[in-house]
């Protein structure tokens, strides 16, 4: 296909230079939109260069000085039906070099551009191997402004050192990450295939286990467990684990609680045993210290009446894990924080701890809303930071792959975020969150986000280690049922009618 010619680099006071060079643009027509904001060019310098646009601005010398147009529009004619202004407007792209193809590998720029030289619009396949995208990888969108370009990333590349998915309210963090599910879901066992773990705050992806005739059919691979029927082993929590929902507790409180827990384990059939279990045998202990006693006794009722400790594990983590099937834990129900705190560190050690015995696939772990449950600041309560944070620290090793998603990148842990690998980045207009970005990866500039700021619904960036640059797409439409929301006009109207 023959290249689109967009222009011609110019020479400036401070350029063309390896990191930046401007271009007038060609004539076009008046409708036509010839280059835009965030797209890539080429150049045939010294191999195939590849840049992108960073700003456009249009210049007119007849329209420079503000008083001469005031005084000739004061006249009643404008300034255009008097000298040829309009054959004097023209518009400059500026553009940032991000590498040169040749031969088959990429280099960076260490040579300028030179004036005189063509600017095309990038082609495709060139721009596709720039990038480092894969065609048998996750394909979540396409590439802004190049619309035959699929957006693929691998897969390896994509989630090896964490992902993190951050946009305000409304900007579609929970569908661009419905669509990366539904990719990891349609993997054939030849293309490696992931278990899914989703921590699920509104029933966002429940749609996805519904039936579809008119579309991807998830249903089959898709499990749900609601928040109330969800059950943890009491059997599999250690003296630390109980110390983090107690904190409360003494030193001296938790080693009489070790020591119960040492002479029970044991003490059943099958060594399983509840907080009922547990609480039985320390009423009956006899030697110790009856405040002591009487302290531990307050606690685990307070425990107990959460309805999550048992003898017996929903789901069972060995079977509900496997590859390319997705488990969600539906949150939309419990509004109880501290139960979902302690659900989400019960069930995040427990995988992790399975995933190192290699008794579970690699994974990857889906957290909604992951500000509330891995907060920045120490003075929040939360207690599964900790797993999350050693997630972020230690689960690549191990093929435990962490996924955030969050509207307030500035509440979220710093260690969690500066350990992601790969950001998806949708509309953020909060100056604190959109610095706080900046300062977690040094690829996002100053034009990065002025261009994050100003995004549609369903438009996002891409940026980190699945990508060799970073990268704006339009998300995909998903293949599954898109979640029904309320409709409000809809909603009062049966309420007033049934009123």
């Amino acid at each position: 296909m023959a290249q689109r010619e967009v222009g011609t680099v110019i020479a400036s006071s401070n350029g063309p230079t390896v990191s930046h060079f401007s271009f007038v643009l060609k004539e076009a027509n008046q409708n036509d939109i010839p280059i835009q904001k965030g797209q890539f060019v080429q150049l045939n310098a010294m191999g195939i260069q590849i840049a992108v646009i960073e700003d456009i601005i249009k210049t007119n010398r007849y329209f420079d000085h503000a008083e001469a147009v005031s005084e000739y529009e004061r006249g009643g004619l404008p300034l255009s039906s008097i000298f040829p202004a309009d054959r004097w407007e023209y518009t400059i792209a500026f553009a940032k070099p991000l590498g040169i193809l040749q031969n088959g590998s990429i280099t960076r720029v260490t040579f300028p551009p030179s004036p005189g030289d063509k600017v095309y619009i990038a082609n495709d396949s060139t721009l596709f191997q720039l990038l480092g995208l894969d065609p048998k990888g996750l394909a979540i969108g396409q590439v802004c402004y190049h619309d035959h370009l699929s957006a693929a990333f691998n897969l390896t590349r994509f989630f090896q050192k964490h992902v993190a998915i951050l946009a305000m309210s409304g900007a579609g963090k929970s569908y661009t990450t419905s669509v990366i599910i539904e990719e990891l879901l349609n993997r054939s066992k030849e293309q490696g295939r992931l278990g899914i773990v989703i921590i699920d705050v509104h029933g966002e992806y429940t749609s996805l286990a519904e039936e579809n005739k008119d579309g991807t059919d998830f249903s089959k691979q898709v499990t749900i467990i609601r928040g109330s029927h969800f059950t943890a082993n009491t059997t599999f929590l250690s003296i630390g684990q109980f110390a983090e929902m107690l904190p409360q507790m003494s030193p001296i409180q938790a080693r009489e609680l070790s020591q119960i827990l040492a002479e029970l384990r044991p003490g059943k059939s099958g060594g399983y045993y509840s907080l009922h279990d547990l609480i039985a045998q320390i009423s009956a202990k006899g030697t110790i210290n009856s405040k002591t006693q009487e302290i531990l006794l307050s606690w685990l009722y307070e425990l107990e009446s959460l309805h999550l400790f048992e003898d017996y594990e929903n789901p069972d983590l060995t079977v509900a894990v496997k590859p390319g099937h997705a488990l969600i834990l539906d949150f939309s129900e419990t509004t109880n924080l501290r139960k979902k705190q302690i659900i989400i560190t019960y069930l995040a050690r427990r995988l992790f701890n399975l995933r190192k015995q290699n008794q579970i696939p690699p994974f990857a772990f889906i957290l909604e809303e992951a500000h509330q449950f891995c907060p920045d600041s120490a003075k929040q309560f939360a207690i599964a930071r900790s797993i999350i944070e050693t997630y972020a620290r230690e689960g690549r090793k191990f093929g435990a792959s962490l996924v955030v998603l969050s509207q307030r990148p500035v509440h979220l842990s710093t260690t969690v975020l500066s350990q992601c690998g790969t950001y998806i980045i949708g509309k953020i207009t909060n100056p604190y969150d959109l610095d706080h970005i900046k300062r977690s990866s040094e690829q996002i500039t100053k034009e990065t986000l002025d261009i994050i700021s100003s995004l549609t619904t369903g438009e996002v960036l891409v940026v980190g280690s699945a990508t060799n640059f970073p990268v704006f797409i339009k998300v995909r439409k998903r293949l599954s049922k898109s979640p029904n929301f309320l409709n409000l006009e809809d909603a009062a109207i049966v309420f007033d009618n049934s009123s």
